[in-house]
């Protein structure tokens, strides 16, 4: 048994994925099968992932499928074993990731500031260590390197383009995941330079490149680009001086501007531990570790 205002919200999932399934999810799902209507449905799998990640902070499948075997046999009779629950909910990465961009689209906070917007990345690791090398999901994952905790690792970057609120966590816009090695200003530039307007961005300083933020670009898309003075090459000692404290000042004026992005990245992996994805074990598995833990972080926005 689950309290009643479990019971609630577990049905608002459960309703929210059925009606999102029947509009979309499913051409996601598709079978091609004698079994295209299990008893056990896709929509139950998602649910009690969802629950049980968000509600329980349950998120290994095996604690999972634990949980709901214990706590919910009452509402999903029909939930089978760990082996098949674990093949089937791997099965649903696609499902998970048009979900989270639905969740994101749609109830998109009306105090968003959408004149201001921060990006930044965010490892997700699969295997830590400057000479180890990651065996998991070989296609999707590269070796990067990560100058905030001076750390080679195996794995993904999240990358997030978020609209600044005030006195809140900022809220995103557009989340996408590539390999480690990318390069978070060429992702930009191939993500979202071209479709952005009418925004100031603040970033750190990967993302300083006066060449690409010119003032064409300013005058086509209104958009322009801070970051922290990064040092020019060439520039002689005493220039360098010269300039240190209007530079000093502005680097701390926009990492002040930048830092709530750091905050969304820790509530991220506070309500999800979407960073440590080190028990992964195939590429399904990861995609329902990345989109999943989305998925996870941003269900309550239908309550």
């Amino acid at each position: 048994m689950i309290p009643r205002k479990k019971e609630l919200e577990l049905i608002q999932i459960y309703m929210y994925i059925c009606d999102l399934y029947d509009q979309e999810l499913k051409y996601y799902c598709q079978r091609y099968s004698n079994n295209s209507n299990p008893a056990f449905t896709d929509q139950e799998i998602m649910t009690i992932y969802l629950f049980a990640g968000h509600c329980q902070k349950h998120f290994q499948i095996r604690d999972i499928h634990g949980f709901a075997s214990e706590y919910l046999s009452s509402w999903f009779p029909e939930l089978p074993s760990y082996q098949t629950f674990n093949l089937r909910l791997n099965r649903l990465g696609e499902a998970f990731r048009v979900l989270s961009e639905r969740l994101i689209s749609s109830f998109m906070p009306a105090d968003c500031d959408k004149g201001i917007s921060l990006v930044d990345s965010l490892p997700i690791i699969t295997c830590a260590g400057r000479n180890r090398k990651g065996k998991v999901a070989p296609e999707i994952t590269s070796k990067g390197y990560c100058s905030t905790k001076n750390m080679y690792y195996q794995g993904l970057k999240l990358h997030a383009l978020t609209s600044r609120r005030e006195g809140k966590i900022p809220f995103p816009y557009s989340l996408m995941f590539t390999p480690a090695r990318d390069n978070d200003l060429t992702v930009f530039k191939q993500a979202w330079g071209d479709y952005i307007c009418d925004t100031v961005i603040f970033g750190d300083k990967i993302y300083s490149d006066f060449e690409y933020f010119n003032d064409d670009r300013k005058q086509k898309q209104n958009i322009e680009m801070f970051t922290p003075v990064k040092a020019v090459k060439g520039q002689s000692e005493q220039e360098r001086q010269r300039k240190k404290a209007y530079d000093d000042l502005f680097s701390t004026a926009v990492s002040k501007v930048r830092q709530p992005i750091e905050s969304f990245f820790n509530w991220l992996n506070e309500k999800t531990t979407i960073q440590r994805a080190q028990k992964v074990r195939s590429t399904k598995g990861l995609l329902i570790h990345t989109m999943g833990k989305i998925a996870i972080a941003f269900i309550y926005l239908i309550f």
